[in-house]
């Protein structure tokens, strides 16, 4: 499975947004913001990569659970999801080289 393919509704932007799209807007506000880039809240809020965990959580990647509002109630394994993502970044380099 493609993970860049999954679909999420993003905090940060109010909006659906695909793992890959969502990196690849993190990456180019990096790039322009410099100095000035703010890794606690790239976007405006601070938990951004809770957006990315609550995609994997729903689409079974990793194992955790959401309450009635779709906010992760319980998620223990943030260093498998990071891998995960990580791999995935490290993915997308090495195909457009």
């Amino acid at each position: 499975m493609d993970i860049g393919n999954l679909n999420f509704r993003s905090i940060d932007f109010d909006d659906y947004i695909t793992i890959r799209d969502y990196l690849k807007t993190l990456l180019l506000e990096v790039w322009f913001q410099e100095e000035g880039f703010n890794g606690k809240r790239p976007f405006g809020n601070s938990g951004w990569k809770y957006d990315i965990y609550i995609c994997l959580i729903k689409n079974k990647i990793v194992k955790g659970t959401l309450d009635e509002d779709g906010y992760i109630e319980e998620f223990k394994d943030h260093k498998k999801a990071d891998k995960i993502i990580a791999n995935y970044i490290r993915k997308i380099f090495k195909e457009e080289e």
